[in-house]
């Protein structure tokens, strides 16, 4: 199928190929009623600018897709990659990675660089630190530049592909309450992030559907860095006598737990025998640990297969598709970092 040229968004539009470039490019030289018809037009014809590439001399044409993950040490992530990588390379595309290592400023800058390097589309784990805060993702979508994300953001319509935070915390707390604990917190992860916010959902509903009260400081936000994780599960016991802690805790992720379990050492806090853990996505060595982790296993490579099989189904049709969102299920997996507190 031809592909849509900037000359014909600018028959189509009424205007100069200048126009139209200077509303890709962003430029404030455009009425903001031209550059709102320009860009309706573009999606009316599911125009994608072209980027910078050029065809290799064998004439073939290079195809590759981006991905921007959060932490390209914790392997979460890395899985995740592994999984694009093999359906992207079944499809002919080749995977270009990046880390914006939790820095908002540098998954702008990279997803401007996809969009405007020719790059096809881009696979993102967003980090979103409120509303003002997804400006580059609407700009995408204004460009008709395919992508998807690893979680939902809140305010915009995109493809998703995640697990059922809900659904998974809720079990993790069911399966401490029929244990018999009833002293259970969670450590939350970092407050901008919607897993952090469908994991604490989870864990109250999980309360409500039992016989035992959920209270507000059940919940301790101790983010999901190692460092930050440690030094904050520290302070929480330092300020805690012995008969006032918790039997159990719920982790936001392995990498957090992680932390958690190495503080507890530091503090002579037994695992399990004083305080169970819990972790969440079943990283590669969370059953390795130093004591082996009771965790929330997510489908990792297959969170990255169907993520790149939306995106290549995006960037190859000839029109515009509807958003798609894809919840995937997890498993829950007992290990030697929680115990029964039934006799």
């Amino acid at each position: 199928m031809k592909r849509v040229t900037i000359d014909d968004v600018a028959k189509r539009a009424g205007v100069s190929k200048g126009t139209v470039s200077a509303v890709i490019n962003g430029k404030n030289t455009v009425k903001p009623e031209t550059r709102d018809h320009i860009l309706e037009v573009m999606k009316e014809l599911n125009f994608r600018p072209k980027g910078t590439a050029r065809n290799l001399k064998n004439g073939f044409q290079d195809k590759s897709i981006g991905v921007i993950i959060k932490d390209i040490s914790y392997p979460f992530y890395t899985t995740i990659v592994k999984g694009v990588q093999e359906y992207a390379n079944s499809k002919g595309y080749t995977v270009v990675v990046t880390s914006s290592e939790n820095d908002h400023q540098a998954e702008k800058r990279y997803s401007h660089l996809f969009s405007a390097k020719d790059i096809k589309g881009a696979i993102i784990a967003p980090i979103v630190e409120g509303a003002s805060e997804i400006e580059h993702l609407f700009k995408l979508k204004m460009l008709n530049f395919p992508f998807v994300l690893l979680e939902d953001v809140r305010g915009i319509q995109a493809n998703v592909v995640a697990i059922d935070n809900i659904r998974a915390i809720k079990r993790a707390v069911k399966y401490l309450i029929d244990n018999g604990h009833t002293k259970i917190v969670h450590f939350a992860g970092p407050p901008q992030s919607s897993h952090t916010q469908e994991r604490i959902e989870g864990f109250r509903h999980a309360f409500s559907e039992s016989p035992l009260i959920f209270h507000k400081d059940m919940i301790v936000s101790i983010g999901s860095r190692y460092e930050e994780a440690f030094h904050k599960t520290i302070e929480y016991f330092k300020h805690k006598n012995r008969e006032d802690y918790p039997t159990a805790i719920v982790c936001f992720n392995d990498q957090q737990a992680l932390a958690v379990e190495m503080a507890l050492k530091e503090l002579n806090i037994r695992i399990p025998d004083d305080i169970s853990i819990i972790g969440n996505d079943d990283i590669y060595y969370a059953s390795i640990y130093p004591v082996p982790l009771t965790t929330i296993r997510a489908p990792q490579e297959e969170i990255g297969r169907r993520a790149a099989e939306i995106l290549i189904r995006n960037i190859e049709s000839p029109t515009l598709l509807q958003p798609e969102k894809v919840v995937l299920e997890t498993e829950f997996i007992v290990r030697q970092s929680s115990r029964s507190l039934k006799q």
